[in-house]
């Protein structure tokens, strides 16, 4: 039955600038699937200046915290939820 079920929410770049309302995101998704979903919707680089891949993670504001990539929708998210992608940034990018 949850499989059917659907979440509205919120999504939202780090500055707050790029503002997303996501519609019917299937309860059975992971959060990975939807981050996939999301970065070319909201027009999100995929590599950094230089060149390398980002890695974006999604932070659930109700709870404060980083969401899994492997977490079901339908067990984390709620509708009205709002989630920020974050970019995974390496320490020690190695500037000389």
């Amino acid at each position: 039955m949850m499989a059917t079920e659907e979440v509205d929410l919120q999504a939202s770049d780090v500055s707050g600038q790029k503002l997303f309302n996501v519609r019917r995101v299937s309860a059975g998704s992971t959060v990975g699937e939807l981050i996939e979903g999301l970065l070319p919707k909201m027009s999100m680089p995929r590599n950094d200046v230089e060149g390398r891949p980002l890695t974006y993670y999604a932070l659930l504001e109700r709870e404060g915290r980083h969401l899994q990539v492997s977490e079901r929708v339908g067990d984390v998210l709620k509708t009205g939820d709002k989630v920020v992608l974050q970019p995974n940034i390496d320490a020690g990018g190695g500037h000389a």
